[in-house]
Parts: structure tokens; sequence; C-alpha cells
């Protein structure tokens, strides 16, 4: 017997736990896609993620890019020298607890994780544009309002 009302009577409408395990994983799914997508540079996915991070302003010290990304300290340590190697970030002392070390980008991180932006940008309006009906479009518009609107909750 099917859990989602909706797939017993395609009339009803779905439950708000549905839509809410529905909408999680698709947009999980697109953020995972999103993160593939770069500007050709040569990253990981995870060093693509904390270049993000940093440039957002999210987190500026490894254990708490470690916290945001899920992984170990030992783990971020490790990517952020891959970073640093590349020259995309550098560590500074943190002016107000010096036994702490805050990443910043450099100008060679703010191009490359810009360029990884545009990058996504112009994946997503490209497929958006070749995959969706106008009415899909119309549809995904107002989604993206609703998504907005719960997210300011």
């Amino acid at each position: 017997m099917p859990e989602n009302t909706s797939e017993a009577n395609p009339q009803a409408a779905p439950s708000a736990l549905q839509v809410a395990l529905d909408t999680r994983v698709a947009i999980g799914r697109l953020i995972r896609r999103l993160r593939e997508v770069s500007d050709g540079q040569e990253l990981s996915a995870a060093q693509a993620s904390v270049l993000a991070r940093v440039g957002k302003g999210e987190a500026s010290s490894a254990s708490a890019l470690a916290a945001l990304e899920g992984v170990r300290p030992q783990s971020m340590a490790v990517t952020i020298s891959a970073l640093e190697d590349l020259g995309l970030v550098s560590r500074t002392q943190d002016p107000t607890d010096r036994r702490r070390q805050l990443v910043v980008l450099t100008d060679a991180g703010r191009d490359a994780e810009m360029g990884n932006r545009d990058a996504r940008h112009e994946w997503l309006a490209r497929t958006i544009e070749e995959t969706l009906t106008d009415q899909e479009l119309g549809v995904l518009h107002r989604a993206a309002g609703i998504i907005e609107n719960l997210a300011r909750r």
C-alpha cells in the first residue's frame, strides 16, 4: 500500500511530510549537481565547496569550515593546505585570538570562486532553457519564490 496518498489517489493532495521530503531530496541533488559544475579549474568538490564558503563569508577558520562541511578538522586541514598550495587561500593570524588562524581568499581564489559561481549560474540557466517548457518555467519561478519564503521563516 503506498504511503503517499497522492500515489493511491492521483487527485488527492500530497501530505506536507511528502512534499518536504521530495523538496529536500530534489534540492540536495541540485546542489550536488551544481557543485560538480566549475569553470574548468581542476578542484575537488570539497575544495570548491570550501572556496565558496570562504568567499561567501560563511566561515573563516578551519574548525568552522570542518563543522559546516561535516568533516574532521584533520581532513579540512588537508583541503585548506591544497587550496593554499594552489594559491587560492591564505591563512592569517586571528587578531582577536592569536592561537587561531583565519582562512581568506587570495585574489586568485576570489577569481576562481567567481568563475565557478558564474559557471554554475550559466549551467543552470542553460539547462532550464533547454529542458523546461514555458509552463514549467513559470511553475519553477513560482516555486523559487515559495522556497525563498520558507527559507526566511
